[in-house]
């Protein structure tokens, strides 16, 4: 059984897109914003989430968020982002973050149904026109990964291992149980890592590991 959460700010697509897709996929549930939607992943752990990119709710990150917030699922849940939004950037960032596709909402719901099969078979589906940005943005492949030794030659092997676990969601006191150390050397690290990342914040350091497949 192919399993869907289905995430969208307006009720009425929701109940729509229900009623579209095929009788071999069963919707599990609903969700309308950013934290319900992290919360209705964890408790359900559908087989695919069709998820919209624009949502209220949580830090303002939308679906992207959903994405940095469900990291640890992202194995065993699959992510087809389904949107109005064509933009390139909109695009980008929910696959950087970890969607496996993106289609538009003009698709029909045959079409959607044939992705999130696809999708939930480990496939990646995109829009036609919408392909175009994802080769764009992830074609200079060792470029990036170029990028993402040098940003870590530029902390510690302390402040990597501190890196991984709060951008896992560690609390400070559960990093110093996990490593070993005091509360306050957690926090200087942490510190020292923002800083040498050019970051502001600790969902700043969740996206950008995760972005760069460090977790």
């Amino acid at each position: 059984m192919t399993s869907v959460l289905i995430v969208d700010d307006h009720s009425i697509f929701r109940s729509g897109l229900r009623a579209e897709l095929d009788a071999g996929l069963t919707v599990v549930g609903e969700a309308a914003s950013v934290d319900e939607a992290v919360a209705r992943i964890e408790a359900l752990r559908p087989s695919v989430v069709l998820l919209d990119v624009h949502l209220p709710g949580g830090a303002g990150g939308g679906g992207a968020e959903v994405l940095t917030r469900s990291a640890g699922l992202l194995e065993s849940v699959r992510f087809l982002a389904l949107s109005v939004s064509d933009s390139a950037e909109d695009v980008v960032g929910v696959i950087r973050a970890g969607a496996r596709g993106y289609i538009t909402k003009g698709s029909s719901g045959a079409e959607v149904s044939a992705a999130v099969v696809a999708v939930a078979s480990g496939d990646a589906v995109f829009s036609p026109r919408l392909a175009g940005f994802v080769l764009d943005a992830f074609g200079a492949v060792a470029g990036e990964r170029a990028e993402r030794s040098d940003e870590l030659d530029r902390l510690s092997a302390r402040e990597q291992e501190v890196m991984r676990l709060i951008a896992r969601g560690f609390s400070y006191k559960e990093v110093a149980s996990e490593l070993f150390i005091s509360i306050k050397t957690v926090e200087t690290h942490v510190s020292a890592v923002l800083r040498k990342l050019q970051l502001s914040s600790r969902h700043e350091l969740t996206v950008w590991a995760q972005q760069r497949k460090l977790l």
